[in-house]
Formats: C-alpha cells, structure tokens, sequence
C-alpha cells in the first residue's frame, strides 16, 4: 500500500492551495482517510478527516471554514482544498489511512492511521 501526497507549495497568505493523496495497493472505498500536518519542533496534528461510509467530515478548529476534504474514488484518491491560508498553517502535510472502524473520538488520534503518505510541505509566507 503507498499513499502519495503532492500539492504543496510556496503561497501567499490568503492564497490556496489543493493537496491530493493518491492511494495504490488499496482501494481507499469507504475507509476512513485523514489529512494531518506536523510543523518544525511541534508534534504532527489532527487536521481533518472524511469517513465515506457515513459522508461525515471532520475538522480541528483552526482550519473549520476554510479547509475541505473530499474524495474521488474513481480516482482511488484523496484531496485537501485549503483557502484563506494563514502564516501558521505552514507544515508538512501528511494523508493517512485506517483499514479499522475507528469511533469518531478516536479518529484525530495518529496511531490509528495503519498507512502514510510521505509528506508535502506547505509553506505560508509573503
């Protein structure tokens, strides 16, 4: 299973970005897939996730509004489109997936995330 993260980039703040994740060796279905970030000396944060079978979404606070996850599964991939940017989101981003039927408490929690992808960083800056 390899999950590929590509999107990332230099943007202005206020400026968006769309980061995708596509998925091979799994087809991603209605698994629960996820979208985390890690910034430099912090540890890697909960960003949002999509749970197919139930088309609920989940989101942290800070990026409520202003980011969107959504997913083509004909393409077996996932998307991450993040508008409104802001200084502080600057991070690696990383997708993620869960063969296992986490409760939704559980789903912000990293280390039920059985599959990574290797990052794409994203950089908020003028």
């Amino acid at each position: 299973v390899q999950l590929q993260a590509s999107g990332g980039g230099l943007v202005q703040p206020g400026g968006s970005l769309r980061l995708s994740c596509a998925a091979s060796g799994v087809t991603i279905g209605s698994y629960v897939m996820g979208w985390f970030r890690q910034a430099p000396g912090k540890e890697r944060e909960f960003v949002g996730a999509d749970r197919r079978s139930t088309g609920s979404k989940y989101y942290t606070d800070s990026v409520r509004g202003r980011f969107t996850i959504s997913r083509d599964n004909g393409k077996n991939a996932l998307y991450l489109q993040m508008n409104s940017l802001k200084p502080e989101d600057t991070a690696v981003y990383y997708c993620a997936l869960t063969v296992s039927r986490p409760i939704m408490s559980s789903i912000p929690d990293p280390s039920i995330y059985d599959y990574w992808g290797q990052g794409t960083q994203v950089t908020v800056s003028s």
